[in-house]
């Protein structure tokens, strides 16, 4: 049978309808004819027809007899008697036709007759006492008098009433006649008093003493003429309808829920003028605007992550695997899973932009938050909302900018956290945001309730952990960018940094010329540094330079050539270390790791007239210092069978480059060399370095930095590198082509340095060090004017 679906209307038994069907289809109207018969059928909620369907219906409705139909241009109206109630079986709903099949349900007679003329005279009272406020109601207590039951009377009533749709769809509902009739006995006495309150708004009369049951009304009237108002003017919905709106979709879990409706009840007592009005719809504002809602996680594939990290950096083998393995897991696991990552490097070597391509990888949104400077606590845990100018923090300020609960948030500059002051510790408030074990439920001060941030892939960068909390690292896995080789930076420049020069600077490819002898000139002379910042920098600077000239000059196209650069550069920028062409006894290469890469150094000693004193100078640090104290001691215990007197002599060590601070173990086996060299009168070859920690039992240990300084070494001329035995494992990180171009040594004790460096031996007996060839290195030395020790 037809189904006719009805909307906010109370459909009740033996009344007639006019019904204007906007919900019916062409082809259901074409169907209809006079005398068939149809279901009226209540839907739970307005809808489109083509979207109505079968779970949008209550189950119970009533069939009727079409009556009369008048369908002309202006309109289409279906007349329809209403019969008996009927609960609906097999509803079929689509886009074209709703029919459905149907069983007789009969009411419960439990009031007489008697009973029924009463209810209908009350009923007819309230609806004489309404009309008497109206000027059309004589009209209509005339056409009153046609009706004959009190179902009519309700149904004429009911649209202007404030009934829900629940409530209208009760009176149907109901199987007792007694409750039906009280359900409509007390909806006339609401709709009564309700015009009695319109009729005293409209005249302007506030009882300021009137019970909560009228005010309920009057704000109730409030709301249905706001609806009407915004129906007519959407863009001026009111911030009550709007904010309601945005709270039942918002889907708040039930404890932020809880919180959130208490501060909007609150707010919807406020006016406008009230001084937290503003304030606190800020705060609703910013808490709706949040995503609760669990996030679709979208398939991640792994090869693609790949592509997208090798494409957009070139080299880092260590870090982008590490980055590969955190993504496997978390498409097994469909969610985050292992340590938050933490990227420390130099500046420029690529930090801050890994973080991009992973969310890029993940498919995922990409925020960065610099924590550089930032030393207020506020900044991290937000405001409490008691304090004027009140905010969120920055985590959950990023998180609603990105519009979804699962972005990938980049701390950058992490290091550079400001150090705990009466505004409280960052660095410590870090520790919940970064704890996948608390951040389920961090509570921003300025939210007061617990949002979920373990959806978030926290990545951290930070130029250096030395100052950094053990409990924030503790947190995370350090994963260090130790710079780029000159290999990686041409390839850098040649596939990223030229395309992204041009494309700022409006040149194509065609108006400019740079062989890679010129790139290679360029990162070896103008630049010193891990990173390719500076590197980008000198390259834009010859684009700027090669557009001036192709305005100027009007050409279509410029070649820079290697003689070009000082003229276009200036001087060269980076000095490089070479080896020296001859090494005197004192005198022995060492190597050093520098936040630009490796460089060698040259460690030199003299013996002068004194008291036995250790003069160090070069600005070194304190390490560094130790390790020089260190070393003048092993070379006295191990020379111990010698008549040499240490007591009359002072050991001046220096280091170059006096205006650059210096510190670390790892030049120990070098001082080492070099004190022996002088002592004995034994010249080191200048085509040796080393690096290595002492201790003062004679092992070398090991040290950081092998890849930097073995390409440094090689950058030098150096062809022979002594390393410390225990740095074996890190070969594998060193270049083919550096490994390939250096003989490189392992040593484990200063016995295997100074056999190595000096031709030197342990005595069996453990006296001291001897040289088979002393008597030739002994006439060698009396040429020597700085070979004041020399054994008597």
């Amino acid at each position: 049978m037809l189904v006719i679906p009805i909307y906010n209307t109370i459909i009740l038994p033996e009344v007639q309808y006019n019904l204007e069907p906007d919900s019916l289809t062409e082809r259901e109207k074409a169907s209809l004819k006079t005398e068939d018969t149809v279901i009226l059928l209540p839907l739970k909620e307005s809808r489109v027809r083509e979207e109505i369907k079968s779970e949008d219906f209550y189950p119970i409705g009533l069939t009727g007899v079409v009556k009369g139909i008048r369908n002309n241009d202006e309109d289409f109206i279906i007349a329809v008697r209403t019969d008996v109630k009927v609960k609906v079986h097999n509803l079929v709903a689509n886009k074209e036709i709703l029919v459905a099949d149907y069983e007789i349900i009969y009411d419960e007679t439990d009031i007489d007759e008697r009973e029924q003329r009463a209810v209908f005279n009350m009923v007819m009272e309230s609806l004489a006492q309404i009309s008497s406020y109206f000027q059309w109601g004589s009209w209509a207590m005339r056409f009153s008098e046609k009706l004959d039951n009190v179902n009519e009377v309700i149904s004429i009533v009911g649209p202007y009433t404030d009934l829900t749709v629940e409530e209208k769809y009760a009176m149907l509902e109901t199987d007792s006649l007694l409750e039906r009739y009280h359900l409509i006995s007390e909806a006339m006495l609401k709709y009564k008093d309700l015009v009695e309150l319109q009729v005293d708004i409209s005249k302007k009369i506030q009882d300021k003493q009137g019970d909560n049951y009228r005010e309920n009304m009057i704000r109730r009237q409030i709301e249905l003429l706001s609806d009407e108002l915004n129906e007519y003017n959407p863009e001026e919905v009111s911030d009550v309808k709007r904010l309601e709106s945005k709270i039942k979709e918002a889907g708040f879990p039930d404890e932020a829920r809880a919180e959130i409706d208490r501060v909007f009840n609150k707010f919807k007592q406020m006016g406008s003028e009230d001084h937290e009005y503003g304030s606190t719809l800020e705060y609703l504002e910013f808490v709706t605007a949040l995503s609760w809602k669990p996030a679709e996680e979208t398939d991640i594939d792994i090869k693609k992550a790949k592509d997208i990290l090798n494409k957009s950096h070139h080299g880092l083998k260590k870090p982008k695997e590490r980055v590969i393995e955190q993504i496997a897991v978390m498409a097994l696991k469909k969610q985050n899973a292992g340590s938050i990552i933490l990227f420390t490097g130099a500046p420029g070597t690529g930090k801050t932009s890994m973080g991009k391509a992973i969310a890029e990888a993940l498919g995922r949104k990409y925020i960065r938050i610099s924590l550089g400077g930032v030393k207020d606590e506020a900044e991290i845990r937000g405001h409490r909302r008691t304090y004027i100018g009140a905010m969120p923090g920055r985590i959950m300020e990023s998180i609603k900018r990105s519009g979804v609960n699962n972005p990938v948030i980049v701390l950058d500059e992490i290091d550079k956290l400001g150090y705990g002051s009466f505004n409280g510790d960052p660095e410590s408030a870090l520790l919940e945001v970064l704890d996948p074990e608390q951040n389920v439920t961090f509570t921003d001060h300025y939210m007061n309730v617990p949002y979920d941030l373990s959806k978030v892939l926290f990545i951290c960068t930070a130029n250096s952990i030395d100052e950094m909390s053990e409990p924030l690292l503790d947190r995370m896995e350090i994963i260090e960018l130790s710079g780029y080789t000159a290999e990686e930076k041409f390839h850098i420049a040649k596939e990223h940094l030229m395309a992204k020069s041009l494309e700022e600077t409006g040149l194509l490819k065609k108006n400019i010329g740079i062989s890679d002898s010129v790139l290679k000139n360029i990162i070896a002379n103008y630049t010193m540094e891990a990173g390719v910042r500076g590197l980008k920098k000198q390259i834009d600077k010859l684009m700027r330079q090669a557009a001036v000239r192709i305005l100027e000059e009007e050409i279509g196209k410029v070649v820079i050539k290697k003689e070009d650069l000082p003229k276009l550069l200036g001087n060269k920028k980076a000095l490089h270390d070479k080896a020296l062409k001859h090494n005197i006894p004192g005198v022995v290469t060492g190597l050093a790791w520098t936040q630009a890469g490796g460089e060698i150094l040259f460690i030199e000693t003299t013996a002068l007239s004194g008291t036995g004193q250790i003069v160090i100078t070069g600005q070194l640090g304190d390490v560094m210092k130790e390790s020089a104290s260190i070393a003048v001691n092993l070379v006295k215990s191990l020379l111990f069978d010698r008549d040499i007197d240490f007591r009359d002599k002072d050991i001046h060590i220096h280091v170059p480059s006096g205006s650059v601070p210096k510190d670390g173990p790892s030049a120990g086996i070098t001082m080492f060399t070099a004190i022996t060299s002088l002592v004995l009168g034994i010249n080191v070859s200048s085509e040796l370095a080393m690096t290595g920690e002492i201790s003062l039992r004679g092992q070398v240990l090991p040290i950081g930095g092998l890849p930097e300084k073995l390409m440094a070494a090689e950058r030098a001329g150096i062809k022979k590198v002594l390393i410390p035995l225990s740095n074996k494992e890190d070969l594998i990180d060193v270049p083919e082509s550096t490994k390939n171009s250096l003989e490189i040594v392992l040593v484990d004790t200063v016995t295997d340095v100074a056999r190595e460096a000096l031709e030197l031996s342990l005595h069996p007996n453990n006296r001291g060090f001897f040289n088979e060839k002393s008597k030739k290195n002994k006439k060698k030395m009396k040429k020597d004017e700085n070979s004041d020790f020399i054994s008597k």
